[in-house]
């Protein structure tokens, strides 16, 4: 399968929809139409600094998605680049596109002189052979605390 990896624009909001709620039911929080304007506004305004690529096939589907955004690593005295979502359409998996989709946040944060690329995985997701592949797993805990 080839594909292409690319920022997302603003005529995909009809293609990124379904890989955006299909990687909110495989997460187990769904994505009613409210929530996906509201974060297609943040990646095409800007306003929270959410940025996204997308891949395409030949055929012109896209077939997965990245949103990621900057921030501040105070103790390293510089920037990271946080990946929030990763996922990749069910027939497309196993084909090397969560992997380039990494690899092109990767390189966007060379780009910025940013220190790293950290993202967060369910302890059971089955995706994590590809981020041990290509990544450091570290010995952070995440928590959440609801407000």
């Amino acid at each position: 399968m080839t594909f292409e990896i690319r920022p997302v624009r603003d005529r995909d909001f009809f293609s990124w929809l379904p890989l955006f709620a299909d990687y909110g039911e495989v997460a187990g929080t769904p994505v009613p139409d409210e929530k996906a304007l509201l974060v297609w506004s943040w990646i095409t305004e800007k306003t929270h600094g959410l940025s996204a690529l997308v891949a395409q096939d030949d055929e012109g589907n896209l077939i997965g998605l990245a949103h990621y955004r900057t921030f501040a690593r105070p103790l390293a005295g510089g920037t990271g680049i946080q990946i929030d979502d990763l996922f990749v359409a069910t027939d497309a998996r196993k084909t090397g596109v969560g992997t380039a989709l990494i690899e092109r946040v990767t390189e966007i944060a060379r780009e910025q002189r940013a220190g790293v690329v950290r993202w967060t995985t369910p302890a059971d997701n089955d995706a994590q052979a590809l981020s041990d592949r290509v990544a450091e797993r570290t010995n952070l805990v995440t928590y959440d605390r609801a407000v």
